[in-house]
């Protein structure tokens, strides 16, 4: 974990793009604390913004095939089981996060490799069950860009943002601050995504077999 503290405070395209990678396997590594961070920097001109967004999306796009090759070859059982490993703890891996990933999966399909990208916990996992699953690579791999350019889009706003009202001394509680509202205000808009998809999907049926 020193090494990735000592990365945190020298942010660069590789880093990030090496952190996004960790934070796509099974490694703890907020994204909240890389892109926000490298993209209030961008603000005073030491990074490109757009730049960060690439980077840091390329690195997640890479740790979640990992991921998901890993889970496609090696099967449940062994994902299991190094979940429930002292090394796997030490990730703050366990069964039932993995059980979690594999629930949101299945209730929202493929599409969950997209929209899980936005959701705590489910985002670094959401690629095992897409790999136990057997999805098409494509497919998981467009999703999973398309959903992971968003999240570090939503980041490197708050960060822009934050670098005209915020000291540096300050910026990490304020991005654990913001980061808070925006996990909620994404949940909900999530939510709302699944319940209105869901009645579409009644109203259909219904129509159908009136």
């Amino acid at each position: 974990m020193n090494i990735i503290t000592t990365l945190l405070s020298n942010l660069n395209y590789p880093t990030i793009f090496f952190l996004m990678l960790l934070e796509s396997t099974v490694v703890p590594v907020p994204s909240e604390f890389v892109v926000t961070p490298a993209a209030y920097h961008a603000a005073s001109g030491s990074l490109n913004v757009f730049l960060i967004i690439l980077f840091a999306t390329l690195g997640a796009d890479v740790g979640a095939s990992i991921n998901y090759f890993a889970a496609l070859y090696v099967g449940r059982p062994v994902v299991y089981k190094f979940a429930n490993s002292r090394l796997g703890h030490l990730c703050l891996l366990n069964q039932e996060k993995v059980e979690k990933s594999e629930k949101y999966f299945d209730d929202h399909g493929v599409a969950a490799t997209l929209t899980g990208r936005f959701v705590p916990v489910i985002r670094h996992l959401i690629s095992i069950p897409a790999g136990l699953a057997k999805m098409n690579y494509g497919k998981f791999i467009l999703f999973t860009t398309i959903g992971a350019g968003g999240w570090h889009s939503v980041l490197a706003i708050l960060g822009w943002y934050l670098h005209a009202i915020v000291p540096e001394d300050q910026l990490n509680d304020k991005i654990a601050e913001y980061a808070e509202y925006i996990k909620i205000v994404i949940i909900g808009l999530l939510v709302l995504a699944c319940i209105y998809f869901g009645v579409k999907h009644y109203l259909k049926k219904q129509k159908m077999q009136a």
